[in-house]
């Protein structure tokens, strides 16, 4: 049996479990999803959301993506962020990076990895912007493990910049943004950040929404 046949297989044996359990568990999960949270997490496969948070289906809103970015021109991450706030009024959006992540190492060790160099980039410009920081820590891992919280933070300021997310603030909807960072090693999470008001922004980031645009 191969990889691919043991998904299907433990899939059957899920839905199974999850009858057993409770009978009418996918007809409940058929139901409107009403999450409170978006999660924008990183791709790789050891930091799924539901599961560090021991939260069951539906109740998280999941975006995820190399190094846990928030890009400005990311039609795809803007796309969910809007939906998630404006269609599912989320009251919190979580970044979440964790320790050990191959993009943050992979843009901190100059690796050329093609078209990813141009997605990667973004985290090097977290690098130079914090540059003093880093370069004060002796031992290497530690390095990564501060630009990792570094970038995270950079996200959370990234989300507070958006339209989206200010225009949800003078609309008077309750949206709180956090950062965080799951320890691999541990399982646990490190709180980073939270922001819950323009005010955070750097005033060049704030907009004048009077006319009511918020893409």
């Amino acid at each position: 049996m191969d990889n691919y046949d043991k998904l299907i297989l433990q899939n059957k044996a899920w839905t199974e479990e999850q009858h057993e359990k409770n009978p009418n568990y996918f007809k409940d999960l058929a139901g409107a999803a009403k999450p409170k949270f978006l999660w924008i997490g990183c791709s790789d496969s050891r930091v799924p959301a539901t599961q560090i948070t021991d939260t069951e289906p539906g109740e998280i809103f999941v975006h995820r993506n190399i190094a846990n970015l928030v890009v400005h021109t990311d039609l795809n991450l803007l796309s969910v962020l809007q939906y998630a706030v404006s269609s599912l009024k989320v009251e919190h959006i979580i970044v979440c990076g964790h320790y050990d992540c191959n993009g943050i190492i992979s843009a901190f060790e100059h690796s050329n990895l093609g078209l990813m160099n141009k997605w990667l980039r973004n985290i090097k410009d977290v690098y130079r912007f914090h540059e003093s920081t880093i370069s004060a820590i002796e031992n290497y891992d530690d390095k990564i493990a501060k630009l990792v919280e570094l970038n995270v933070q950079e996200q959370v300021q990234n989300l507070a910049k958006t339209s989206i997310v200010q225009q949800a603030w003078q609309d008077g909807h309750k949206l709180s943004l956090h950062g965080w960072v799951f320890d691999i090693s541990s399982g646990e999470v490190k709180e980073l950040q939270n922001i819950n008001a323009v005010g955070a922004v750097d005033d060049i980031y704030r907009y004048d929404l009077s006319e009511g645009l918020n893409f």
